[in-house]
């Protein structure tokens, strides 16, 4: 019974971090754009996240390196889930408040949803259908005011869910491939270092020197996004999948409430009453989502 309890007072630490951690991922890379271009701090958050993840795995664990089919496998998954999706996201931040850009994250159980019917021949369900319009009418209802007040554009929100898409694909395609024996920080860490090479030529024809000041913001912005989120977040994600797919999926329902709490103390995003009822549509379509899934 004791271990039991302990059990449930661990996942709930783990899934109520999990949320604020994942959820700050918006706000960080907002204050990083103050101070140098997207892909300049796409490179740095992603070469030293999959340097570390490697250096653990291989060096510290001692786990076995990709091979064959597996190297493949592991560069369409970097570029589907790092390279286009957060290259995409961190693009689409520069023109959409820190707040919405964790609200939108939320949403991608209804993405991976409905791609997941496009792209298998699966018949789309109204309860898929109907959540999609949900979120979909959340996110710009909240979007709302930050629109008028110029801090989003309609192109910064439409890249946003375009990232989103972006990430729904990778995810099925991760969650289809045979990775055999390969360790989850081996993939997590060789997807991230691979997303950021193929990010480089980007980096590259985009740079201009002008527009990046080596200061704190930019340093801070890089260690928080990859050590607490790239890494921290991403394995306290997994640690939750493993014990309940279902009960993990609803940490989520947080992520937009937390990301708009961080958004309005560290960067004064405003709360008000378009935010609270965007927020509530949303988390409203998440919830038929996994009620579908428990049925």
């Amino acid at each position: 019974m004791k271990n039991e309890q302990s059990k449930g007072v661990l996942l709930f630490i783990a899934g109520l971090l999990f949320a604020v951690l994942w959820s700050s991922a918006s706000t960080a890379t907002k204050i990083g754009l103050q101070s140098a271009q997207p892909f300049i701090i796409c490179i740095a958050r992603f070469f030293l996240a999959g340097g570390i993840m490697l250096l653990i795995t291989h060096v510290v664990l001692g786990k076995r390196l990709p091979r064959g089919k597996e190297w493949k496998q592991l560069a369409i998954y970097g570029l589907l889930n790092i390279s286009i999706y957060l290259g995409v996201y961190i693009v689409a931040m520069q023109e959409v408040a820190p707040g919405l850009g964790s609200l939108a994250v939320a949403t991608n159980p209804v993405f991976i949803s409905l791609m997941s019917t496009l792209l298998f021949g699966q018949r789309l369900r109204a309860i898929t259908v109907i959540s999609l319009l949900l979120c979909s009418a959340g996110v710009v209802l909240a979007a709302w005011p930050s629109m008028h007040s110029s801090t989003s554009t309609p192109f910064g929100i439409g890249l946003l869910m375009s990232s989103m898409l972006a990430y729904s694909v990778g995810v099925l395609y991760f969650s289809r491939q045979r990775w055999s024996d390969l360790h989850i920080l081996t993939i997590n860490g060789w997807q991230t270092l691979l997303g950021g090479i193929f990010l480089l030529p980007a980096a590259a024809i985009t740079y201009q020197p002008a527009k990046n000041v080596w200061d704190m913001h930019f340093a801070g912005a890089v260690l928080w996004l990859a050590i607490p989120v790239s890494i921290l977040a991403v394995q306290l994600w997994l640690y939750l999948l493993r014990d309940n797919a279902v009960k993990a999926s609803f940490w989520l329902f947080l992520c937009p409430v937390s990301g708009y709490i961080i958004a309005n103390v560290l960067m004064n995003d405003p709360i008000g009453l378009f935010t609270i009822a965007g927020m509530a549509l949303v988390i409203a379509g998440l919830y038929l989502v996994q009620r579908k899934k428990q049925a």
